[in-house]
């Protein structure tokens, strides 16, 4: 368990710095969410939104379990090496986008295309939202949007070894998007303006590729451990 804390924090710091990349791709898709809201149940406004991310984050989760269960059945093989080198340059992909260099990760999105176009039709007969449980069930299928910031997160994520733990870590993951997702009007604006700022997304940026190298097998680890 203490070994996991600091890569449950990790997991937070992914989720709130590729914030700015869930406001584009999915601050839209709130917006819709929150208009197919019908005006009777506009007072819980809040209670459904924050179902709307919890299904959103359990999905999340569950993918991490399913994938991490695949992760412990290649950790005794030759393979294990393998998907941790592409989580690892995955993440480092991750950190390109963040600070603004490179935008080749969104390419990754096209691979969950395919089975957007099945997972959509059920979505839309959920609208429009009229209760909780509704609201978490919607929820929980846009959990499975293409996103290439969740992809890479979930290959990280099952490369652990432990099916649990990319559970846990996806969890992590999906809470520190929420603030982005959550806040409304000047909130919004300051935390999309604080999240482009260009001296945030570099730092920010340069410490996932340093988490992504870290994470690359080698002799190399000792030394950023040092550090």
């Amino acid at each position: 368990m203490p070994d996991l804390i600091p890569l449950l924090g990790s997991a937070l710091v992914l989720g709130l710095l590729g914030g700015g990349h869930c406001l584009g791709m999915c601050g839209g898709l709130m917006g819709a969410l929150t208009l197919a809201i019908p005006p009777e149940q506009r007072g819980r406004r809040l209670r459904l939104l924050l179902a709307y991310n919890l299904g959103r984050v359990l999905s999340y989760a569950i993918a991490g379990l399913l994938l991490g269960l695949a992760g412990v059945a290649l950790a005794s093989s030759p393979l294990a090496t393998g998907l941790r080198v592409i989580a690892a340059l995955l993440l480092i992909a991750m950190g390109l986008y963040l600070a603004g260099w490179w935008s080749g990760l969104t390419r990754v999105e096209a691979l969950g295309r395919g089975l957007w176009r099945h997972v959509q039709p059920l979505a839309t007969r959920l609208l429009p939202v009229s209760s909780l449980p509704r609201a978490l069930l919607l929820g929980a299928l846009w959990g499975w949007l293409p996103c290439g910031l969740v992809y890479s997160t979930l290959l990280w994520a099952a490369s652990q070894g432990d099916a649990l733990h990319s559970a846990a870590l996806m969890l992590a993951f999906g809470v520190g998007t929420w603030p982005v997702l959550l806040a409304t009007g000047l909130a919004a604006q300051q935390v999309g303006k604080l999240l482009r700022n260009r001296g945030i997304r570099t730092a920010g940026g340069l410490l996932v590729i340093l988490f992504g190298l870290w994470t690359l097998p080698g002799p190399h680890q000792h030394w950023l451990m040092g550090h």
